[in-house]
């Protein structure tokens, strides 16, 4: 049997052996629920039922040595996880914050149904829960990717006990179906997901998420996602991987920018070119979808309470290309 190597492991890998990893595509094999990996702090699970299914909800919990009063809820992104938010974990806790990050049901080490309506509401309504089951009446929720879409729904749903939001390249400036790029069926799409590789992901990632460039940082997150597809559970792993595509794809937030209620903070890596569905329009419309800088001005122009902070040489995750200088701008951001 292939011996797990837990992902923070991989950067201590000598270059020769990361690229026949790299190359071969053999690396660690997880569970579905990503079980042989190791998150960066201890795991907690929140249990409950939702649409007649036990569910599991995987969450770390992590206080700070000095608290400030303030709680900053994380969400990931699709292709993260909540051990994805380390250095910015590290960041908010060190500065105060207590931290709780979950991952979401359908995602990383929490449950994958066989059969679920997935819905950005239904997972802010299991995030909610989670919090008050907590104690946590009020908090500043911040999203990544897909985890922003969330963050703008949860705000809207829950204005009272949403502090303010911190969207990180958020998916859902635009509105990819109104603009015309072709929907694709949930059995199309998880051929698709079934397809793939640790390669598959790195290409994505290299071209769309960090403007052409690859560090050997970017590997351990990328051989977590890999190692659910080389493991038993790959295909309950794709078949949620497709019901969220189609979540991301058929439920646009961009409509209701007006109604957020509360501070909003959108931090934007001006590289970044992200659009779900790009590779299945026509090249007129692909050129025209995911030009974040466009996209971020004309979102903060329609939030009440918006601020922006642009990284001009960043992609999609300007938390992992550039931890410190994400990381100084996010707490400076944060202070009252």
């Amino acid at each position: 049997m292939m011996k797990l190597i837990p992902a923070f492991a991989l950067l201590l890998l000598a270059p020769a052996v990361m690229a026949d990893i790299t190359l071969a595509d053999n690396g660690p094999a997880y569970g579905p629920q990503l079980e042989g990996y190791t998150y960066p702090f201890p795991l907690a699970h929140y249990r409950f039922q939702s649409q007649g299914v036990a569910m599991d909800m995987a969450y770390m919990d992590i206080a700070p040595a000095t608290p400030n009063g303030h709680t900053v809820v994380l969400l990931h992104g699709k292709n993260f996880c909540a051990a994805t938010w380390e250095g910015t974990i590290r960041a908010l806790t060190g500065a105060g914050y207590r931290v709780i990050a979950p991952d979401q049901i359908g995602w990383c080490k929490s449950t994958k149904p066989e059969h679920y309506q997935y819905t950005f509401e239904q997972l802010s309504a299991n995030t909610h829960a989670l919090l008050e089951s907590l104690g946590i009446t009020r908090a500043i929720v911040m999203g990544h990717s897909t985890g922003g879409m969330m963050a703008i729904r949860y705000g809207l749903l829950y204005p009272a006990d949403t502090e303010r939001l911190v969207l990180v390249d958020p998916l859902g400036l635009e509105d990819w179906r109104a603009k015309g790029v072709p929907w694709q069926s949930l059995d199309a799409q998880y051929q698709t997901q079934l397809k793939t590789t640790a390669g598959s992901i790195r290409d994505y990632e290299r071209v769309t998420y960090y403007a052409g460039t690859w560090k050997p940082e970017y590997e351990p997150w990328v051989q977590m996602l890999a190692g659910m597809y080389r493991g038993p559970g790959k295909a309950v792993v794709a078949w949620n991987s497709a019901l969220t595509y189609d979540m991301i794809f058929t439920q646009p937030v961009f409509h209701e920018f007006e109604k957020l209620s509360m501070p909003v903070l959108l931090m934007i890596g001006d590289k970044d070119t992200t659009a779900p569905g790009k590779q299945l329009a026509p090249p007129e419309l692909r050129a025209q979808l995911g030009h974040y800088p466009e996209l971020a001005k004309a979102a903060i122009a329609r939030i009440k309470q918006g601020k922006l902070i642009e990284f001009p040489d960043l992609g999609h995750s300007p938390q992992i290309q550039d931890p410190a200088g994400f990381h100084a701008a996010l707490l400076a951001a944060l202070k009252p």
